[in-house]
């Protein structure tokens, strides 16, 4: 009969075993192979209007650029959501959704039910939901999905022996019906998108897209939905051959953490560096590494107006705001503009470059969406979709407060240390 351990050797026991995880994580870290990231400054001879930087994109986005798309303005929770609604209430064969955040009564719940009902006339629905984004939702919004028959997978659930999961989410926006009509943009599907007797909901753009860039949209969502379930998606209900329906040049974007795969940052630096008149952003949160603020600084010696928009006081994860605030002095000295827009929360991911190049979707200007979690963009090769952007942006801006040096220089002390303490733990939130 096997002896059994004391009890008072149960503590050392456990931090035997603490320590063994521990040990066993840095052999396993240090075992990977650690890419270089991109980290001089760019030094380009050309533009974005120069078939070079289209030739670059297509080849190293591993995504071609596709003609014959149209897209389709929604914003703020209430036209975003009814939208999507509207949508599925149309779908004959297939429904696939992909988000991060999914919670709240009028948002998640109105969703999940317009799932539900797809699903009960015969629908295939695919949701895929980020599981920390949605640990705020309540069961019985799953529970009504998996009844009416949508498959539900809970995306990278953290397990106590893999802690990566406990950061590494995706961040898609993607919502494709039918394999003909897509989705994409800054908006998780949750309750502070919508107005409330507390003030305005969340500031932000989506996008209706049509034509055959939405076959690039269902096959970003096909490989995250393969890696979570097992199954691929295959076949004509997804993928039917699709007509052109507007004069656009898409391209898709997609990024994740694995090596090689981390293309938002590249893609961003390389567009940055071929800005020679104007690089407009707008961005939930502005939190980029220390090569990424000084390629704005590059861009500005050049000549080139930059300007970013982003939330205010009224910003979500105040500590990001505070830890970013801390690293602005160099940049504000070059001539970087920075603005806090005002009424409300600010979540929307809009870039445009010399009124020719721009890019909408769910990456922010910062390290979770360069380095950690998966995204997906859309970049457009059009003079006057870009404008758009660029226009639409300046729209938001009339409510927007300029952030300047001496702003910088008069912040008070606790927020200066609030910002150095988050930027200490990496401001990864």
């Amino acid at each position: 009969m096997p002896k059994r351990i004391s009890l008072r050797y149960l503590p050392w026991l456990l931090a035997l075993i603490a320590v063994a995880l521990l040990v066993g994580n840095i052999i396993a870290f240090n075992a990977l192979p650690l890419p270089k990231r991109m980290s001089d400054g760019l030094e380009l001879e050309y533009g974005v209007r120069d078939p070079q930087f289209r030739q670059t994109l297509q080849v190293l986005l591993h995504n071609p650029i596709v003609p014959g798309n149209s897209a389709e303005l929604l914003t703020d929770g209430e036209e975003i959501f009814s939208a999507m609604i509207e949508e599925i209430s149309r779908a004959e064969h297939t429904v696939t959704f992909e988000t991060y955040e999914f919670f709240g009564e009028r948002a998640a719940g109105a969703l999940a039910e317009a799932l539900a009902r797809a699903a009960s006339r015969g629908v295939e629905v695919r949701a895929l939901i980020d599981f920390i984004g949605s640990t705020r939702a309540d069961q019985s919004k799953f529970e009504l999905m998996e009844d009416a028959g949508v498959k539900v997978e809970r995306y990278r659930a953290p397990v106590w022996y893999k802690l990566d999961r406990i950061n590494y989410r995706t961040h898609r926006k993607i919502l494709v019906v039918d394999g003909q009509v897509g989705f994409i943009g800054g908006a998780n599907i949750a309750d502070p998108w919508l107005p409330s007797e507390d003030g305005p909901g969340y500031r932000d753009h989506h996008f209706r897209l049509r034509g055959p860039i939405v076959a690039g949209l269902q096959a970003t969502f096909a490989e995250n939905w393969l890696n979570a379930s097992g199954v691929l998606l295959e076949g004509a209900r997804f993928f039917p051959v699709l007509e052109p329906h507007g004069d656009l040049q898409m391209q898709v974007l997609k990024s994740a953490p694995q090596e090689g795969r981390k293309r938002v940052r590249g893609t961003l630096l390389y567009a940055l560096a071929a800005a020679q008149r104007d690089f407009t952003a707008s961005t939930a949160y502005f939190y980029p590494d220390v090569a990424f603020l000084e390629a704005l600084k590059l861009a500005v010696d050049r000549g080139v107006r930059v300007r970013i928009l982003m939330p205010g006081g009224s910003m979500d994860k105040g500590f990001v705001r505070h830890a970013s605030i801390n690293r602005w002095r160099e940049i504000l000295e070059a001539g970087v503009e920075l603005y806090e827009y005002q009424p409300s929360m600010y979540h929307a991911k809009l870039i445009s470059v010399d009124d020719y190049w721009g890019s909408f979707g769910s990456a922010n200007l910062d390290n979770r969406s360069f380095r950690i979690n998966d995204e997906a963009n859309v970049a457009v090769w059009d003079e006057s979709f870009a404008i758009f952007l660029r226009e639409l942006v300046e729209s938001d801006l009339e409510q927007a407060e300029r952030f300047t040096l001496d702003d910088w220089e008069n912040r008070p002390l606790n927020k200066r240390l609030v910002g150095w303490v988050a930027g200490l733990l990496g401001a990864h939130y």
